[in-house]
């Protein structure tokens, strides 16, 4: 009779052990992409962990609010689209703006023509045109136009687009050319008057214009392709006297102007400029960068010195792209391996040379990301979403990867694993998230995390070593534990309440 009670007693103590562990386990769901082959792969199974790295979730402690994650509608990609057959195109699309693909959520266009387009062409084609009365964007309609209408009828979400101007018309600059040289001061009116028509033209598409940014790369591109220059002052007149009074003026006082719009290692000369007052920090949203500087320093300090200077502004990552490389053809490896060289590798004065060593391409997109989400950045934006296996169309034969890549001749589409890394972004954290406070106990570990409108909360980690990890993810008194492969990414997500 002792026997059978102590049997009993123990039992139930058992049973309430087991029910307690289980009221305690997080409930969620994880996506992997990795070297192995994983594609964005729900993982099912959890098998048992030892020592795991301790990740601690403070959703009490909230960041900046997400505006996005997209890419680029270039002429390049929107011509490559109108080569490949109906079934490949709707594919393309599909993956890239619906709710069961990379479901984008903010996008960039570019205004005029720009290196990833197929020829130099403005839409204020005729000299002295002051008034732009004959202001025209039909270069755009056979290409661009299309390939963004068909964006907008997969998104069930919608998506935001900024526009953004390489360069004026030669005729409205000092040195009368496509390449370099700046507006001319009596110009400036007329330019302002140029992005106010463009928002109308678009309009009448069926296109609604988000913001801009007011000029790619003011800083030059080492006179190559499209530009023209402006310096902090001279940007921040231009918006402040001209292009912000003319929006408001012509009730467009709500469009999101961006200043700046190159690397970050500039940025805070740029943001105490734009935001010197304000009469100034009134008409500008706030400032966009790119990363081209290095392939993997993120520039922590700049990106929080900008934030703390216009805390309540954006901070958007306009562009990125692993350039000055013809695309890897149906080879998920190199995309994994350090092969990848940019621009730096050949170009950069030997001062910096050390910020362009060769790099892997999943690896420069997963951590730039993650590094620019803890560093107050709120949006992300990739360059061409779709090029061709020689890295074009490209007037300038400026060549570079897309995470899209086309046969146009052979009607074949590749989904590099740039595009999977990513949707474990766009797809799982929506725009006016809350980038949320995480406490990672591996420095070789990336993590972020964000609180998602709906109150979920995606976790993602990157893993670029070589050894598989164990990994205990704490939230709220509760956990859960798993593992993340080698050389892996994790889309982790919580659902509300728990």
């Amino acid at each position: 009779m002792i026997k059978n009670s102590f049997y009993l007693l123990t039992l139930l103590i058992l049973v309430m052990v087991s029910c307690n562990e289980k009221e305690e386990q997080l409930t969620v769901e994880v996506y992997e992409t990795s070297a192995s082959g994983n594609q964005l792969k729900r993982i099912t199974e959890f098998p048992e962990v030892w020592n795991p790295i301790q990740i601690k979730l403070n959703p009490n402690e909230q960041f900046q609010t997400i505006t996005g994650f997209g890419g680029a509608f270039t002429e390049s990609s929107a011509y490559l689209l109108n080569k490949l057959g109906k079934e490949n195109r709707k594919k393309i699309i599909d993956a890239y703006f619906s709710k069961d693909g990379a479901n984008y959520s903010l996008t960039r266009t570019h205004m005029n023509s720009c290196d990833f387009s197929l020829d130099n062409y403005s839409y204020s084609p005729v000299e002295g045109d002051k008034e732009l009365e004959h202001f025209s964007i039909e270069e755009d309609k056979d290409d661009l136009i299309p390939m963004i209408k068909d964006a907008m009828a997969a998104s069930e979400d919608g998506f935001k687009i900024f526009a953004s101007p390489w360069t004026a018309a030669p005729w409205m600059k000092d040195n009368n050319n496509w390449v370099g040289g700046k507006l001319l001061p009596e110009y400036y009116d007329t330019w302002a008057l140029f992005f106010s028509k463009y928002v109308d033209a678009y309009k009448n598409e069926g296109i609604d214009i988000w913001g801009f940014t007011v000029e790619n790369e003011p800083l030059g591109n080492g006179n190559n392709w499209e530009s023209m220059h402006f310096s902090p002052k001279e940007m921040t007149d231009f918006v402040e006297y001209h292009l912000g009074p003319k929006l408001e003026a012509d009730g467009k006082g709500d469009l999101k102007i961006l200043g700046y719009d190159q690397n970050r290692e500039h940025l805070k000369e740029w943001v105490d400029e734009m935001f010197r007052n304000e009469a100034s920090s009134k008409y500008f949203a706030g400032t966009a960068i790119h990363w081209y500087a290095s392939t993997f320093e993120v520039f922590p300090e700049e990106l929080q010195y900008a934030h703390n200077k216009a805390p309540n502004k954006y901070l958007i990552q306009a562009e990125a792209c692993v350039d000055s490389e013809i695309p890897v053809w149906q080879d998920d490896n190199w995309y994994w391996s350090k092969e990848a060289t940019d621009w730096g590798w050949d170009w950069a004065p030997e001062k910096d040379k050390h910020l362009h060593p060769k790099y892997s391409p999943v690896n420069r997109y997963a951590r730039d990301i993650i590094g620019c989400l803890n560093n107050r950045v709120d949006g992300w934006v990739d360059w061409n979403m779709v090029l061709d296996k020689q890295g074009g169309p490209n007037w300038f034969k400026n060549w570079c990867i897309a995470p899209v890549i086309v046969d146009p001749e052979a009607d074949e589409v590749y989904f590099t694993p740039l595009f999977f890394t990513m949707s474990h972004f766009s797809k799982f954290i929506r725009p006016n998230a809350k980038v949320i406070g995480v406490d990672n106990s591996d420095k070789d570990l990336l993590v972020t995390a964000a609180e998602n409108p709906n109150g979920n909360i995606s976790v993602v980690i990157f893993n670029e070593t070589e050894k598989e990890k164990s990994i205990g993810l704490l939230l709220n008194g509760k956990s859960v534990e798993f593992i993340i492969a080698p050389k892996a990414i994790q889309t982790i997500v919580i659902p509300k309440n728990q």
